[in-house]
């Protein structure tokens, strides 16, 4: 007669769902702060005097420490090496200082005059060097959480409904999204932009205190699991583990098309709502409310894509299928006589529905192609290549808005009712979503050479 194996916590459907909805509270928080003054654009414009390009250099930011310092990598290596309660911590604290730093920016610490001159290469007004320096750390911190929330995931729901799960992770997380591009505008006139951002500061905050009870639980399952398991010294990170990862023709196909859907849209909610203001004439107030519609309708969408791949496989495909509906709405977006906004109303739920399709495909689907060991350091490689596009497309749409519509700006800061022509920068994104459905389709081939199993359920029978 054999013996029962001994339950864990993550048998509990309660205990992993509680779990999860800690976890992904502060990825909720994480998430506001990322998109705090994505609506602000016009405001910022006529209050601290701002251009497309400072707007854009804050945006870019973001991923500057992430990209040039290689941060992502090396903290995916520390979350593989000293593990999840560590890098919750961690993660948590360097998105407060990070995001203080930012907030301090526009209360008044530094001038919105005087420039900072960086190498001799490039000056910056003092207010956007330190705004940016602040979302640079912040990033950091942000990102670092996003591998750790993703691994413990991976972990709690293993051999369980892994993909709705993760799905149900990124839709409480989009929620953040959501709620400053929706409202953020309007709070900001009303209350001030300093006041909005102190707000999500204090969510972040919050995010902290929970971690430290879930690292409560994830202490109990590690001991729970280390009681029914032997341990083996192989299955410890290493250094040279990376060379498995880099070596997976499968996993940067997966990167790249994380970089070039995100690309399509992460910016989008930067200069979505002043393409709303400038395009579809929405008042300022209001400006991110369309654009907030996207991560709204991922909320429900993302998990229910990701419980049809648990039960029904069909990953690659659904990748496919969100890649081709993200050219679809570019290329409207794009074209100058569709600017109504009820188009561009449907336009918006179109992109959500695209969003949901890719990220609950791809995101569980990388547990199918790199081993558990090195899941941590792969999903840091992942969102290290991720941060390349969100540094240097919103940077690069700020810059080229600036070259197509000079002068704009300048009349903008001094009152003048003028709008930007958004036509020529939006290039930018329908070419990135061309190359994106190309890899997916890529991937897809790839799934079937290698039977990674990408178009195979998830849930274990």
């Amino acid at each position: 007669m054999t013996e029962a194996i001994k339950q864990t916590l993550r048998d509990s459907a309660r205990a992993r769902w509680i779990a999860l909805v800690i976890l992904s509270f502060t990825m909720f928080a994480g998430y506001m702060f990322t998109e705090v003054i994505s609506p602000m654009k016009p405001i910022l414009e006529r209050t601290y005097g701002w251009d497309s390009s400072d707007f854009g250099t804050v945006t870019s930011a973001y991923g500057i420490f992430n990209v040039f310092l290689g941060m992502l990598i090396i903290v995916g290596i520390l979350l593989d090496k000293f593990g999840i309660r560590t890098s919750t911590i961690a993660s948590a604290s360097i998105m407060i200082i990070g995001a203080s730093l930012k907030w301090y920016a526009f209360k008044g610490g530094f001038s919105v005059t005087e420039e900072i001159n960086l190498f001799g290469l490039v000056k910056l007004k003092e207010q956007v060097f330190y705004a940016a320096l602040g979302f640079a750390i912040f990033g950091v911190g942000v990102e670092y959480a996003g591998i750790t929330v993703s691994k413990s995931v991976a972990k709690w729901f293993k051999g369980k409904e892994m993909a709705l799960a993760m799905g149900m992770q990124v839709a409480i997380a989009r929620l953040g999204s959501f709620a400053p591009l929706a409202f953020g505008a309007y709070f900001a006139t009303s209350q001030g932009v300093p006041f909005t951002i102190l707000m999500v500061v204090l969510f972040l905050i919050l995010g902290l205190i929970g971690f430290f009870y879930y690292n409560v639980m994830d202490k109990k399952l590690d001991k729970q699991i280390g009681e029914q398991t032997v341990y083996d010294s192989a299955d410890d990170f290493r250094i040279s583990d990376l060379g498995v990862i880099i070596k997976n023709r499968g996993f940067w196909l997966v990167a790249l098309l994380c970089v070039l859907f995100y690309g399509a849209v992460f910016p989008f909610y930067k200069y979505g709502p002043d393409l709303m203001v400038n395009k579809f004439g929405v008042s300022e107030s209001w400006a991110g409310l369309l654009p907030s519609l996207v991560p709204f309708g991922t909320m429900f969408l993302t998990p229910f894509f990701g419980s049809i791949y648990d039960k029904k496989g069909k990953g690659a495909s659904l990748m496919i299928l969100g890649a081709f509906l993200l050219i679809v709405v570019h290329i409207i977006f794009y074209l100058p006589f569709m600017n109504n906004v009820v188009i561009a109303f449907f336009n918006v739920i179109l992109l959500g529905i695209a969003f949901s399709l890719v990220p609950s495909a791809m995101w569980p689907s990388v547990p199918k192609i790199i081993p558990e060991k090195q899941l941590g350091s792969a999903y840091a490689l992942i969102f290290w290549i991720q941060n390349m596009g969100l540094w240097g497309i919103p940077l690069a749409v700020g810059i080229v808005l600036d070259r197509t519509n000079p002068g704009v700006a300048a009349a903008k800061a001094a009152g003048e009712d003028i709008v930007y022509d958004y036509q020529s920068t939006w290039l930018i994104f329908v070419a990135l979503t061309f190359v994106a459905l190309l890899v997916a389709f890529m991937i897809k081939a790839e799934d079937k050479r290698k039977g990674y199993g990408l178009e195979l359920p998830n849930i274990a029978k």
